[in-house]
């Protein structure tokens, strides 16, 4: 369940974790399992998460969503970013060396020029030089060069792990990336905030749910959100994080321990009150490098399953424990099946923290 919801409320924000679609580059290559066992033991023991969270991203750059056929003062039409060679899914960081983080900041450096302007522009893992010809737009007398852009997003999900060591945390088990375009978004500032769950989408073959909910911007922040990956979203937190079920930090199990058979997952689904649920682990995949796919899971809890119908938009991260050892965390919601999901290993999480 790749999920996140845009918003742009100041101070108490509804957010909904959307299911999200795969980023459409890597942002990191795929680690090797001697790697992330290295990284495995450096780490140790993790106090598991379960909380729901919210997280505001400032977006690292100027993301193009959309390019726009523009009607000029001469009375055509022109797409000038698309004569260009500007794609959807192109981050522009900076326009003739300003670097810009907004769409009035793109406007103000063209409007100031009123001619070409040289982009450089962030395109997958390359990053490109891009000239635009600006158009006086008939509609409001101004320079434009044809693109929608998005510079913030924010929405809630569920914390995975919190290392009492490092002052770290780990969430979501998979990337945010744009609703638009697909592509992962690299964070320029973010915010890890306290969040409430307000009510539950119960799911249905072929309808995920989702979980409804507020984060509070005005209070003060749980900690700093400082990366984005494929494997789940990282930072460091301000204070301790508490966990009811996990007074002390337990072991990290490795994926050669894990098995088939029962296991619980950590959730929140009324207010802040987590609780545990029972699953079965039905499937695991022993990988040699990292994906988001790791485990099938079912939901055997019957209270779970009356509540949401199993596994729903928003339980993302939710931390998966068997055997007192932190295994991994939830990753997706079979679409047709929401009874069942897929999970990450914690391997793959950590590895992306080193």
């Amino acid at each position: 369940m790749k999920a996140f919801l845009r918003s742009r409320a100041a101070l108490l924000c509804l957010m909904v974790l959307l299911l999200l679609a795969a980023a459409g580059g890597r942002l990191f290559f795929d680690v090797k399992a001697e790697d992330a066992a290295a990284s495995l033991q450096s780490s140790g023991f993790l106090v598991p998460g379960g909380q729901s969270i919210g997280v505001t991203m400032d977006v690292k750059g100027v993301l193009v969503v959309g390019l726009e056929e523009l009607e000029t003062a001469e009375g055509g039409t022109v797409n000038p970013g698309l004569a260009a060679g500007l794609q959807i899914g192109d981050s522009i960081l900076t326009v003739e060396g300003v670097a810009v983080n907004s769409a009035e900041e793109v406007a103000q450096v063209v409007n100031g020029l009123q001619s070409a302007v040289e982009l450089k522009v962030r395109r997958k893992s390359e990053t490109l030089d891009i000239q635009v010809e600006p158009v006086l737009s008939a509609e409001d007398g101004l320079y434009k060069i044809g693109v929608w852009v998005r510079a913030r997003t924010a929405g809630l999900g569920t914390l995975t792990f919190y290392d009492p060591v490092q002052n770290t945390f780990g969430a979501l088990g998979h990337a945010i990336t744009d609703p638009v375009t697909g592509q992962l978004l690299r964070v320029d500032e973010g915010l890890l905030l306290h969040a409430s769950v307000e009510s539950v989408l119960q799911g249905k073959a072929g309808e995920p749910g989702e979980i409804r909910g507020i984060f509070y911007e005005a209070e003060e922040p749980l900690g700093q959100l400082s990366l984005n990956t494929e494997y789940g979203i990282f930072g460091s937190v301000y204070e301790a994080i508490e966990n009811p079920y996990y007074t002390q930090a337990i072991p990290v199990a490795s994926p050669k321990e894990v098995k088939k058979g029962p296991a619980v997952i950590l959730a929140t689904l009324e207010g802040d009150r987590m609780q545990e649920y029972d699953i079965e682990i039905e499937k695991v995949d022993r990988q040699s490098s990292a994906e988001t796919k790791g485990l099938v899971l079912r939901v055997t809890d019957r209270e779970l399953l009356e509540q949401t119908g199993g596994i729903v938009q928003g339980m993302s991260g939710s931390p998966i424990i068997q055997d007192g050892k932190l295994v991994g965390a939830v990753t997706h919601v079979f679409v047709n099946d929401p009874e069942r999901g897929y999970g990450i290993f914690l391997q793959w999480m950590l590895s992306q923290v080193e």
